[in-house]
């Protein structure tokens, strides 16, 4: 058996190519929208791609089976309990998918979703009866367990939902012998649990052991406690979810609809309402950029904050260093934003000779902010960083919104006032100060290297309320 798992880490997002390249078939589990890895990998093995399969409607991102079952043939197979638009085979609780010595069966593990499943893997070439691995989906992960609030707006109540979680992991997956491998379906960074590890796989032995969510606990606390402090949704969970179930356009489409824009293009396009992203660097979008822009960088995870801030029924049109084009629009694809109308011609080059057209984002460092906080007039701090980590640690007396709230809380942020902006280590900050100045805030300064350079710099802190130095 050949198990493989592929991790898209600016995604925290874990899809599996599981074949047997004797027998020449193999199938992909959960894959991402952009499926040549598979397809290269089918090739070098000489294998051909039979099934493709889904543990449940993912929110986080647009999944790649229709896209894999147009390229190969491939039969899509859902949970029994799934429901979609498109031509798909049920996968029945304990019915096997024969690979040659590689079998697949199914368990239904409904909780962070109603149609969720967990895949056994056997090798029946080692040892036919026990499992050599399970996939999780989004049901176990390592050091935690599936959220199960995603689906509160479908009439499903978190509540009975982590009941549902409750039942499938201590009748079903903790029932699994200790030494079966535990592949999940992300890893820390998704918003799809609260405290996942950045491990991408385990045993189910350890887990039982060490997850607290799986520790002796009655059905309600676990009830109380799985859905508690869970971090807010990005606002294009629901979409990517119905998307998952819809018929829609493969990505390769998409892509060929991108093309190049002139300035004056791009200018018609943001009158009528088009937002600009510019996925540069922060460093090479606080020197310059094109006033009114949004700074989302590709170098961080910039997808899931696309999700998150951009209007999901406007037009995007990204400005990109030459060549990087391509990359930004498809891993917007990846999630479902596929309104991307053009880019740029040229990137920055196309306004360097307007600078009416150019903005840029003041800069100070720690040492600068920490005078500039000690001495007349001070400046407002502004944390874009999560709730959790503003308590964990902060400056005194800054002002905490997260970044994944500033749109539309931003007239608690004074105009009249000068305003430094930071964040953990610079991403968030520079995506918050082009928003604030995108809303016509015009003395926003952003604190380069953010808390970590404070911290560097020995400069002192709040903790939970007492003060550190």
């Amino acid at each position: 058996m050949l198990l493989e798992q592929h991790y898209l880490g600016c995604l925290s997002q874990a899809s599996y190519f599981i074949a047997d390249p004797d027998a020449g078939v193999a199938a992909v589990v959960d894959p991402r929208r952009d499926v040549e890895l598979y397809l290269e990998r089918a090739a070098e093995l000489g294998v051909e791609i039979r099934h493709v399969l889904l543990t449940h409607f993912h929110a986080d991102f647009l999944a790649g089976h229709l896209e894999l079952a147009r390229r190969t043939g491939a039969t899509i197979r859902l949970g029994a309990a799934a429901r979609a638009d498109y031509a798909f085979e049920p996968f029945r609780e304990g019915e096997p998918i024969d690979l040659g010595d590689v079998r697949l069966e199914v368990l239904e593990t409904p909780g962070h979703t109603p149609e969720s499943i967990s895949i056994l893997a056997f090798d029946r070439a080692a040892d036919p009866a026990r499992p050599h691995a399970v996939l999780t989906g989004d049901t176990l992960f390592v050091g935690d367990v599936g959220r199960p609030d995603l689906m509160a707006s479908s009439g499903f109540a978190a509540e009975e939902l982590a009941g549902m979680l409750y039942d499938s992991l201590h009748g079903k997956l903790l029932r699994l012998p200790d030494e079966t491998l535990l592949y999940p379906g992300h890893g820390a960074g998704s918003a799809c649990g609260k405290s996942m590890s950045s491990e991408t796989a385990c045993t189910i032995g350890r887990q039982r052991r060490t997850n607290y969510a799986l520790q002796p606990m009655s059905k309600e606390e676990f009830v109380a406690l799985v859905t508690a402090g869970q971090p807010p949704a990005p606002a294009y969970f629901p979409r990517a979810a119905t998307k998952n179930r819809s018929l829609h356009a493969p990505l390769d489409e998409e892509l060929e609809r991108l093309h190049a824009l002139s300035l004056a293009q791009v200018l018609a396009e943001k009158s009528k309402g088009a937002q600009v992203v510019d996925v540069r660097s922060k460093d090479e979008f606080a020197r310059e950029h094109l006033a009114g822009s949004i700074s989302i960088g590709l170098d961080g995870r910039y997808a899931s904050w696309a999700g998150t801030l951009l209007d999901l029924d406007a037009p995007i049109v990204l400005v990109a260093a030459p060549g990087m084009e391509k990359e930004a629009a498809l891993r917007l694809g990846r999630i479902g934003l596929d309104r991307v109308v053009g880019y740029l011609d040229g990137g920055p080059a196309a306004w360097r000779d307007q600078p009416d057209l150019t903005g840029s984002v003041a800069r100070v460092d720690v040492a600068g902010a920490a005078r500039e906080l000690a001495g007349a007039g001070a400046p407002l701090v502004l944390d874009v960083r999560t709730s959790a980590e503003h308590v964990g640690a902060h400056v005194a007396g800054s002002v905490a919104i997260p970044l994944a709230e500033l749109d539309r809380r931003v007239d608690e942020v004074p105009r009249d006032r000068r305003v430094l902006v930071h964040c953990k280590s610079g991403y968030r900050s520079m995506t918050a100060a082009s928003l604030l100045q995108r809303r016509g805030h015009a003395r926003v300064v952003d604190v380069a290297g953010g808390l970590d350079a404070w911290l560097a710099a020995g400069l002192p802190v709040v903790r939970r309320e007492r003060a550190e130095s």
